[in-house]
């Protein structure tokens, strides 16, 4: 009988200080207690969340490895060894969900190369939950990480994500490492156009969380400094209405039509 692989957990953390029973259903915290080997992109964050889930007995026999933008690519096949023995592995991402704006994606790929099951785990995610919250079009967007860490390569990237906007009204989320939070807002004020749709969601799912979602011209108007605090930037406009699917094949009819026939 062929020896079966240890599945790799997606295990989302916390996005902001809390009791992880009010963040992570049952299933997650479930899936937590039942792994002892664990690749970590912040062991800091990763023993914060785990020393709240595992009793004193499991946190002592937990093995954390860090998968973090310097690993390197021939180290990934190390991080699967217990699989291998058919142990299961957790991957653990500093916040949020795993392989979202974090580099966890190759380990992913490498499991699914190696027969492994890969299940993603139910949790809080800090761009969903923007985008939910932002009153911009959620059927179609666009994630695109860090914008370019210069002045003007950021300010011509901001230009291209209002050419965009305009074109095709599909929302463009971006992030910002905390301490550059005001310098980005100030550069989305300068080079947006006055009409676009804004927002900022910052410290989500935290009991500081601010989110503000207005055109760039009231932001123009008024607008607070953000600090350094985890932030999550989103760019649109308002869909016409919920149901409005239109699509680059110019289909929406037929999709509003089954709608209708649901």
């Amino acid at each position: 009988m062929d020896n079966i692989p240890g599945r790799l957990w997606l295990i989302p953390n916390l996005i902001a200080p809390g009791e992880p029973s009010a963040a992570l259903p049952s299933s997650t915290l479930s899936a937590i207690r039942c792994t002892r080997h664990f690749v970590v992109e912040g062991r800091r964050a990763a023993w914060r969340l785990l020393s709240a889930v595992l009793d004193r007995e499991a946190l002592a026999a937990a093995d954390l490895e860090t998968l973090d933008e310097h690993t390197k690519p021939e180290s990934l096949a190390g991080l699967l060894e217990p699989a291998a023995r058919g142990e299961d592995i957790g991957l653990l991402s500093e916040a949020g969900m795993p392989c979202v704006a974090d580099p966890g994606a190759p380990l992913v790929a490498l499991a699914h190369d190696r027969g492994m099951r890969v299940i993603p785990l139910p949790g809080p995610s800090s761009l969903f939950l923007s985008l939910a919250a932002s009153g911009l079009d959620g059927q179609r967007f666009r994630f695109l990480g860090y914008l370019p860490q210069s002045r003007e390569g950021r300010k011509a990237a901001l230009r291209d994500i209002d050419r965009g906007v305009a074109a095709d009204g599909a929302t463009r989320i971006f992030i910002e490492t905390p301490y550059r939070n005001d310098l980005l807002l100030a550069d989305c004020i300068a080079e947006l156009s006055p009409s676009v749709r804004l927002c900022v969601a910052a410290s989500v799912g935290s009991e500081a969380e601010r989110i503000r979602s207005a055109p760039v011209a009231d932001w123009r108007a008024r607008h607070d400094d953000l600090g350094k605090v985890p932030a999550i930037f989103l760019v649109g406009r308002v869909p016409s209405t919920s149901l409005d699917r239109t699509g680059p094949s110019g289909d929406s009819g037929r999709l509003k039509a089954r709608t209708r026939r649901k």
